[in-house]
């Protein structure tokens, strides 16, 4: 502390005014909270320690900030002495960003920050160290227990982090770890489940190795986030769990994973699914499920597509159902989807998310409203992969349209009102399905198009014109374009001069 105040003071300007006010200082008379309130709005620690070189009373005011950020360098080298000050107060807030630092510098303050903290600890490590720095391979972080953390947010890239093998943090609600690689004998389920955790709502664990084996129970928890690890096992008994997302989780060996949770509403599953192994027990509650199928060559991709079509049936309650359909450049005939005539009867939106490239979609996509016929609401993404840029036809003798009986089969989507479609593009094999699409949803009302950000005005114009021949003139149709690349804005397509009527 006596650092950071010295180098500011020895910066102190000469404040002396002439005039009827001169030595009045009304700024330093305001009261302590207040004082505290202007701090408050500067970005970051560095700031509003400059202010000590105002007046005696200014040494101490930014001591008594509830929240501290530490935005990269100089600011982080300050963070040990700025948290183990005398005249510091509890802390709500503790934000660290940082470009990478040995595991040793941050070791050094996270105690520290731990007795101070009755709020949220974020800390961000941006890059790590080189591969062969010693340092890097064998210190580890250990993470001190944080008794009045009400949330914690750590993505260290790729440092080592080591767990308490004991205390119990009391009040947290959330945790959150990223790209972590877990070293030690105490396992994250120790630390997560209720006897340490009692309050724990939301877990999140992302991008991160070293995590083998994870057993879960709590009591508390609502939501679980799990993706991109290498576990081999998984327990998880939460009686209060709502949502769980599970995201290419598990490694290449059979993983066993056993899942109760009684009260789930919502689960994301993007893993392989063999039912020898995975056992999802007690979902009575389940409303929305999200999986894919994956369209490929290999042997295997149909084994998985057989087991998650199990994984559909085995949850015949479901209302909202989200898929994905992952072409892969070569494909063979998926006939395991097209024999099926199993129904799930409950589902009552139906979104999916077609990653198909060039490749004609219109026959798996017919199987998959097939299975979910009594459908109110659909939604269509068409999403291009990194792998699909520089492709614009099909290989030779690609049978990703076969079997083409799927345009003559009836299809009844009685009950369909409303259609949303986002990434048109305007390609034939597109045209030819949503002109099937709409002629099996007889009662349609509603049609919201979004097409692909590569898509002219004159080009969109012109599709417009295509599509509107399909539909009854009660139906109520909207065209959007998106305004540039990023897509993140789009604005309503005007017709009226085209004469579509729209």
């Amino acid at each position: 502390m006596a650092q950071i105040g010295g180098e500011l003071a020895a910066k102190r300007p000469n404040l002396s005014f002439s005039g009827p006010d001169a030595g009045e200082d009304r700024l330093s008379a305001l009261p302590e909270d207040i004082l505290v309130l202007i701090l408050l709005r500067l970005d970051t620690i560095s700031e509003a320690a400059r202010t000590c070189v105002l007046s005696h009373r200014w040494r101490r005011i930014w001591t008594l900030l509830p929240k501290l950020t530490f935005n990269l360098a100089p600011d982080y080298r300050h963070i040990p002495e700025v948290l183990a000050a005398p005249e510091a107060r509890s802390l709500s807030s503790i934000f660290v960003v940082n470009q990478y630092d040995a595991p040793s510098s941050v070791a050094a303050w996270l105690p520290l920050a731990a007795r101070r903290l009755s709020g949220d600890l974020v800390l961000r490590i941006l890059g790590v160290g080189p591969e062969d720095d010693e340092e890097v391979v064998d210190a580890v972080i250990p993470l001190p227990c944080f008794g009045n953390a009400t949330r914690i947010h750590l993505a260290l890239g790729f440092l080592a982090l080591s767990l308490p093998s004991s205390g119990a943090f009391t009040r947290l609600t959330e945790l959150c770890l990223m790209s972590v690689l877990f070293l030690g004998s105490c396992e994250l389920g120790d630390v997560v489940s209720s006897p340490r955790c009692p309050r724990l709502r939301n877990l999140r664990v992302c991008g991160s190795v070293g995590l083998a084996r994870l057993d879960v129970q709590s009591e508390s928890l609502l939501k679980i986030d799990l993706r991109h690890l290498r576990l081999q096992k998984i327990n998880i008994n939460a009686p209060a769990l709502k949502k769980l997302i599970l995201v290419s989780c598990f490694g290449r060996n059979r993983p066993v994973a056993v899942i109760s949770a009684p009260q789930l509403v919502s689960l994301r599953w993007r893993n392989a699914y063999d039912p020898n192994y995975v056992q999802l027990v007690n979902l009575g509650q389940l409303q929305r499920l999200n999986t894919y199928f994956v369209l490929g060559s290999k042997q295997h991709y149909g084994i998985h597509n057989r087991d998650i079509l199990q994984l559909l049936h085995r949850f015949q309650g479901i209302r909202t159902l989200h898929i994905a359909l992952s072409y892969r450049k070569k494909i063979q005939n998926f006939q395991d989807l097209m024999e099926d005539r199993k129904v799930l009867p409950n589902v009552v939106f139906l979104k999916m998310f077609v990653f198909n490239g060039p490749h004609s979609f219109g026959a798996c996509s017919f199987n998959v409203l097939r299975l979910c016929a009594g459908i109110r609401g659909l939604s269509l993404f068409f999403q291009t992969s990194r792998h699909w840029e520089a492709e614009s036809a099909c290989p030779s003798g690609c049978s990703c349209d076969q079997p083409t009986n799927w345009k003559t089969e009836e299809l009844s989507l009685n009950g369909l009102q409303e259609v949303k479609i986002t990434g048109l593009r305007g390609a034939e094999h597109e045209v030819i399905f949503l002109k099937l699409l709409f002629n099996w949803a007889v009662a349609l009302e509603k049609l919201r198009v979004t097409f692909d950000y590569s898509i002219s005005q004159s080009k969109a114009k012109e599709l417009c014109q295509k599509l509107s021949c399909f539909f009854k003139p009660e139906t109520c149709m909207q065209f959007y374009i998106y305004e540039n690349s990023d897509r993140r804005s789009a604005h309503l397509l005007s017709l009226e001069d085209e004469g579509t009527g729209v």
